[in-house]
């Protein structure tokens, strides 16, 4: 008898999907590391920054779904829904999110700030420019073809 959760997490399709993950994450740890010229690992597990991570997953596993079963085929056609409603909220719903937050988190910062009470700070980094969901989306793309030549 097979293991589903091996089979899952051995399957092609999973691999490339959870790796334009981590090579998202890992590009923007380097790019911190370039701006800043500090190491921060809560990056890897954090949201928000260049590339979109959620971008570059989402379309590496549309393309690996279209590579595996046919780009006509209903599974391939949902996926990319997928992908095209994730990136959609990214750059849109998450994004206003984390504005609120700042501003909030402004607001709070102003009202304590004469009481000498630190609020606790929401996290403002939570969605992703256009131009990062773009690039998330190229990354993992490119690698869901590059991969599927192996």
């Amino acid at each position: 008898m097979t293991n589903p959760f091996l089979e899952v997490i051995t399957s092609k399709i999973s691999v490339v999907t959870i790796f334009a993950w981590l090579f998202a994450q890992c590009i923007k740890i380097a790019i911190a590391l370039i701006t800043t010229r500090r190491f921060n690992f809560r990056l890897l597990l954090g949201t928000g920054g260049m590339p979109s991570a959620h971008a570059a997953s989402v379309s590496a596993l549309a393309i690996s779904v279209g590579k595996t079963v046919g780009f006509s085929n209903p599974l391939c056609i949902v996926t990319m829904a997928f992908a095209f409603i994730t990136m959609f909220d990214a750059q849109g719903v998450r994004r206003q999110a984390g504005a609120q937050a700042a501003t909030l988190n402004k607001i709070a910062e102003e009202i304590y700030s004469n009481k000498g009470i630190r609020p606790e700070r929401l996290k403002e980094l939570l969605g992703h420019t256009p131009v990062e969901v773009f690039a998330g989306a190229l990354t993992g793309a490119l690698l869901a073809f590059i991969m599927f030549k192996f």
